[in-house]
């Protein structure tokens, strides 16, 4: 379901009563871009500490701004064994203009070519989007209105509020009092502003608000005073009425902080900073500050792409969910595929029979609103082929939809280790997506596969299970929680509960360069970048590092240019490659060498001076007549 503005306010009682009964929250966002082209020093890289990755991600999410969020709520169904129901709508967003709020964002050409590639609607996201604010905003605009000290900004420019005004001061020469008029096609938060405009303009009118527009009617001083200061409408409360329909979805945020339920995301680093940015507070400059932040607002963080990734690598019983890392539409892709198999592949994990297919019903429409697409028609029903990628709420149904399915099957590892004993076959291909033995077997058998290297069977009933349930699945991934996966930096991953682990990136590479003077960075990006894909800083003048995620690729590289007549690469040792320590061990020798030196110096000067003693003290011995 599609939210606006128009539809925001009175969905809040029902996403509210959602949010407070639901096990956890499914999370996307869409924006405007995703990182500014910023060269040199301040791109991203894998040479990065999480502090200087965040340092320059934090300018990106000041420039760009969230044009969707897509949430789906999941519950379990009481009296259904391990069965949840996704409530999931797309929020339509745009930042507030009010008073002095006047927002600036840019525009990246390539997401906005992406999103319409994939049907995304601008015109929701301009003309009806829902406005939001962080709480410094906030405290500007509240503190204007309170004190009345506000103007006119662009949610209606200043022409638009003038014809209004002349319009309704022609109708008001001819009308008497007690008579009304409409001002249609204005609604929300716009209606608003209307009101504040007339109220302060014209003392002889009176405005409410009502479904077909603002209504004006015209009343005498007295019963303006009167209105002004009765009980459903003093000026304070109506005010503080303003200010809450400013705030928008702000208000849902603190919803959703208040409640503390499970945040799932995929690959959601992103999607925190700009949840701090535009809904909390602006980003600050320390990164420890936008952890400790964070971990207050959201105390359960689980990231797909994490959970997946490290089990990946941990485990060989099943291959994970997203795929190898590649772009973003590989990424996705993966993801629907899994999710479009087979519900009893995909859900009855080991023929586990209490794991039923998830469902996934639309949230219910207010009174008087049309849901333009409900979920229920397509999301969880894999015979429909039917598919939404890139669609925030649609991925955030599938975040969570893979989640519950990979907890399940760690629950399952846990209780029943013995069926998992055994390995893949190395001629498996791992990205089919063996979920469970029973799966990886078929696939094993149709690819050629000897039958006696396939898992052993389940007997069902030899080994204890519990009943599945969402807090066992949070026991099981309690590794999992609040780490983050992080990309393209020094860390693979920022832990949201504590000190970040330290890096397990592949060993960083020296590349001495000969016979190649004046080469660039770039240039020597250019050079591998058919080959396999490093991140290039330079050391000296002949000398570059180079980084890699994968292992294969440093492996591959060193074997490759072992003899390479220009170029020479091998591992990267700081106390024997790192300038600093080299000027420190230079000095030191140097510093050694005048040591030695003068030692060398004040003996021979000493041996020489006793030498001289001795040979005058002969002289003179021999002088006195010694012998």
């Amino acid at each position: 379901m599609d939210i606006g503005a128009d539809e925001f306010e009175q969905s809040l009682p029902l996403l509210q009563e959602l949010v407070l009964g639901a096990d956890f929250v499914g999370l996307d966002i869409e924006f405007t871009g995703l990182r500014s082209n910023l060269s040199g020093p301040q791109q991203i890289s894998l040479f990065d500490l999480p502090s200087e990755w965040y340092l320059k991600t934090r300018q990106s999410i000041q420039q760009f701004t969230i044009c969707q969020i897509g949430l789906s709520v999941f519950s379990s169904i009481e009296g259904e064994s391990n069965k949840y129901i996704a409530h999931s709508c797309n929020f339509f967003l745009f930042p507030t203009t009010f008073g002095v709020l006047d927002s600036e964002f840019s525009f990246q050409a390539s997401s906005v070519q992406f999103l319409n590639q994939y049907g995304f609607d601008y015109n929701k996201f301009l003309k009806n989007g829902i406005p939001y604010m962080n709480e410094e905003q906030e405290k500007k605009i509240k503190h204007n209105i309170l004190t009345g000290n506000w103007k006119v900004r662009s949610s209606l420019d200043k022409d638009q509020i003038k014809v209004v005004i002349d319009e309704v001061t022609r109708w008001l020469d001819l009308a008497e009092e007690g008579d009304w008029m409409t001002l249609p096609g204005i609604a929300g938060f716009q209606a608003f502003e209307v009101q504040l405009v007339l109220r302060k303009a014209l003392p002889e009118i009176w405005t409410v608000l009502r479904d077909q527009g603002v209504i004006v009617k015209k009343v005498s001083t007295q019963h303006r005073w009167y209105l002004e200061n009765t009980s459903c409408d003093r000026e304070s409360c109506w005010k503080e009425k303003i200010l809450l329909s400013a705030r928008g979805f702000s208000v849902f945020f603190q919803m959703l902080v208040k409640a503390r339920k499970p945040l799932v995301g995929h690959n959601m680093m992103m999607d925190l900073l700009h949840l701090h940015e535009k809904f909390f507070r602006p980003l600050p400059e320390s990164y420890d500050e936008f952890k400790l932040n964070i971990h207050n607002l959201f105390p359960v963080l689980i990231d797909t792409k994490n959970v997946t990734k490290d089990i990946w690598k941990a485990s060989s019983f099943f291959a994970f969910s997203h795929g190898p890392p590649g772009p973003r539409e590989a990424r996705e892709g993966s993801l629907i595929n899994v999710l479009s198999s087979p519900a009893d592949v995909v859900c009855g994990v080991v023929t586990f029979s209490t794991l039923s297919p998830i469902t996934s019903d639309p949230l219910p429409c207010p009174a008087g609103l049309r849901c333009n697409r409900c979920p229920s028609c397509f999301w969880g029903n894999p015979a429909v082929e039917t598919k939404y990628p890139h669609e925030a709420a649609y991925d955030a149904f599938l975040c969570g939809s893979v989640l519950l399915k990979v907890a399940h099957l760690l629950l399952w590892k846990v209780h029943s280790p013995e069926v998992f004993t055994e390995v893949l076959p190395a001629d498996a291909d791992p990205w089919l997506l063996p979920l469970g033995w029973g799966y990886a077997e078929s696939l094993l058998v149709m690819g050629g596969t000897s039958s006696n290297r396939s898992p052993r069977a389940y007997e069902e009933g030899s080994v204890p299970i519990p009943e599945p349930s969402f807090p066992l699945y949070l026991d099981v991934l309690a590794p999992y929680v609040n780490q983050v996966n992080l990309i393209r930096a020094g860390v693979p991953k920022i832990n949201f509960a504590g000190p970040d682990s330290p890096s397990i990136r592949p060993p960083i590479l020296i590349l001495t360069v000969r016979k190649w003077p004046g080469v660039s960075e770039q240039q020597v990006y250019r050079e591998f970048q058919n080959f396999c894909k490093f991140d290039v800083r330079r050391l000296t003048r002949s000398q570059f590092l180079l980084m890699t995620n994968k292992f294969k690729d440093t492996r591959s590289i060193l074997k490759e240019y072992k003899c390479h007549p220009t170029l020479r690469i091998s591992l990267y040792h700081y106390w024997r490659h790192s300038p600093n320590v080299n000027c420190l061990l230079q000095t030191d020798t140097v510093v050694q060498a005048r040591v030695k030196i003068r030692l060398e110096r004040d003996c021979s000067d000493s041996d020489g001076g006793a030498s001289g003693e001795l040979e005058g003290g002969a002289v003179n011995a021999r002088r006195s007549g010694g012998p």
